[in-house]
């Protein structure tokens, strides 16, 4: 079972990785890692924000880091033919 504040590795998509923990801010933790997220209306409704998380589409104004039984994410950004 996860302990809920276990090292999480993150591989963010300039290559760069940094260690989070499960709850934590999207935006924060990217920033602490010198990746710049696009954000909009920071209210979870434009999609500005939107990051893939192991390939699960997550809006970083509106999400945690979730739980990983690997210890390691990848964060990409999101493709929207609309954008």
């Amino acid at each position: 079972m996860l302990h809920p504040l276990s090292a999480i590795n993150v591989t963010w998509p300039n290559g760069s990785r940094s260690i989070c923990s499960q709850g934590d801010d999207w935006l924060q933790a990217a920033n602490a890692a010198g990746v710049q997220i696009p954000t909009g209306c920071m209210g979870g409704s434009c999609g500005a924000c939107e990051i893939e998380v192991n390939g699960e589409v997550v809006r970083a104004c509106i999400s945690t880091v979730p739980p990983s039984a690997s210890g390691s994410l990848t964060v990409g950004f999101a493709t929207d033919p609309y954008w």
